[in-house]
């Protein structure tokens, strides 16, 4: 019995011992900048795959035409008129995990002002990020009047929003929302409902122009039929003028003719006899 409570202790290590390698691996994983940029935005990609189709978005987009910069993704609203331009929604992740553990780690240990310090840090890092979205991103008509800064942890995006003003400064000075993934999440499904919208109107007129351009050349078969019908008419006119007095008169000067047996007419005549059904 002990050795086999030995062998369950053993084989739970291990598998701690592998728990522990994952949890270390996804800790450099995060530790290293570039890499936690990468799995934000492979996170926002997820979200708009899922709520949007892939003509209603696109990745790494060039909004300023005098500029090289391009934010990660952007939502394609529609322009103005058929031939313009789309006008871009700019969405670009930001990850400030160092500043988010430190909050943490000070909410945690239950002080008030190291909590304090590194919210107020967090929220300048947040401010200077939504400075340079603004600078690079946003340029009307080319792009919507404000962007969108995706925070991937919704526990990051709460801290950010336990301070009113600050969120509200940075849309009312940079013109810059910030949302979580429920937030984005439920942004998007609003613009798709737009879009039905949208596409539902167009189709609408579509339907519009054709019901038009259909009621114009009925009316052209209208007038058609009526000139057909009065070319009926002239034509029943003349067989009756044609078949009547003057099929009288023929047969009226032909009463004093001997009639012939229809085979020696037809033979006389080089006519193939047929019979006629009515």
């Amino acid at each position: 019995l002990v050795q086999r409570q030995l062998e369950a202790v053993q084989k739970g290590l291990g598998e701690m011992r592998s728990l522990a390698g994952s949890v270390g691996d996804l800790k450099r994983v995060l530790t290293n900048v570039k890499v936690r940029g990468s799995w934000g935005e492979v996170q926002l990609r997820a979200i708009l795959e899922q709520i949007l189709s892939p003509e209603q978005y696109a990745a790494n987009v060039a909004i300023r035409p005098d500029s090289q910069e391009r934010v990660e993704y952007a939502v394609r609203l529609p322009g103005d008129g058929e031939q313009a331009r789309p006008v871009w929604l700019p969405i670009d992740s930001k990850f400030p995990l160092e500043d988010y553990h430190r909050l943490c780690d000070a909410s945690q240990c239950g002080n008030e002002q190291a909590a304090g310090a590194a919210r107020a840090s967090l929220l300048k890092v947040l401010e200077s990020e939504a400075k340079d979205v603004c600078e690079k991103y946003i340029a009307p008509p080319h792009s919507t009047d404000f962007a969108l800064i995706f925070l991937p942890i919704e526990g990051l995006y709460a801290e950010v929003l336990r301070d009113p003003a600050a969120a509200e400064r940075l849309q009312r000075k940079y013109r810059v929302v910030v949302a979580g993934p429920a937030t984005l999440a439920a942004l998007l499904s609003s613009l798709r409902m737009g879009f039905r919208t949208l596409a539902i109107q167009k189709r609408s007129g579509e339907v519009w122009t054709i019901l038009g351009a259909v009621k114009t050349e009925f009316e052209k078969f209208g007038v058609g039929l009526q000139q057909m019908q009065r070319h009926l008419n002239q034509t029943g006119s003349d067989l009756e003028e044609l078949i009547g007095p003057r099929s009288r008169a023929i047969t009226r000067k032909l009463e004093s003719v001997q009639q012939l047996d229809p085979d020696a007419a037809a033979d006389l005549l080089g006519i193939e006899e047929k019979s006629f059904s009515v």
